[in-house]
């Protein structure tokens, strides 16, 4: 990473984790720019001194102001667990957002969920495919996964990361963790080097938070530049037996990238 962002934008602004990244982004010192469909909820859920920029993820057009200039951009947008949805919100989203960056270098972090890599489940993939966009578009980022949001204990505050998405119950004993502490770990990422290409499921055990993460950061495997998947994963979504949006996505964020490396 070659230098700490300054501003940041937040996608999914108004939302539950979003405005725990707002928060936590402002008191960080970031500039911060909100992507908001409804100024006026804006003005009523977000804090002053935030910037905010009317556009709709399902709608490209309407992007480029709210990219424009940020040098770090924090996806905390989530639908439901319909596959429309989450095809047509969640994954649409990234894509489009890489889409209307066009290669331009930017800071990322993306949250999804535990479980993605579960096999057959329609709308896990859709996520697991905005993974792999995030990847394959030559950006610094990291991928967080959150178990369960606010199952956990008053004294379950102490921060765990893990690798290859091993926990497939699609219940709270996958792990659990507090919205606030999701909204930290994103932020965090921007800014610590050892957070940098990696992907891993974000959970809470019992005691206290921990002040510095970088340690824990810096105990993943990053991913690697050969390939879509996180480093730890196993996942059989070949790519050319993939959905023909996801090909066409991948093709022109991979070609971005790949000018912007020229």
């Amino acid at each position: 990473m070659n230098h700490r962002p300054s501003t940041v934008l937040i996608v999914g602004a108004t939302g539950s984790i979003g405005r725990h990244a707002v928060g936590e982004a402002l008191q960080r010192g970031y500039t911060v720019r909100a992507l908001v469909r409804d100024h006026a909820r804006a003005v009523r859920v977000l804090p002053d001194g935030v910037d905010l920029v009317i556009g709709d993820l399902t709608r490209p057009e309407t992007l480029s102001t709210a990219v424009d200039g940020v040098d770090a951009i924090v996806f905390t947008h989530g639908s439901t667990t319909s596959e429309r949805d989450v095809r047509d919100n969640d994954y649409a989203g990234v894509a489009n957002i890489l889409k209307t960056l066009a290669g331009r270098r930017t800071r990322i972090a993306l949250m999804t969920a535990i479980g993605t890599t579960r096999p057959g489940v329609a709308y896990a993939q859709w996520k697991l495919r905005s993974e792999r966009l995030i990847r394959a578009s030559g950006n610094p980022y990291t991928i967080v996964r959150p178990g369960w949001f606010d199952y956990n204990q008053p004294d379950q505050r102490k921060i765990v990361m893990l690798q290859g998405d091993k926990r497939q119950s699609g219940s709270p004993a996958d792990g659990v963790i507090a919205r606030d502490q999701i909204a930290r770990v994103l932020i965090d990422s921007l800014h610590i080097d050892a957070a940098d290409h990696k992907t891993f499921e974000l959970i809470a055990d019992p005691g206290p938070e921990q002040e510095d993460l970088t340690n824990v950061f810096a105990s993943l495997t990053p991913d690697s530049v050969e390939s879509l998947d996180a480093a730890e994963d196993i996942v059989d979504l070949p790519t050319e037996s993939e959905p023909e949006m996801f090909r066409d996505d991948l093709a022109t964020i991979t070609a971005g990238s790949l000018k912007a490396g020229d």
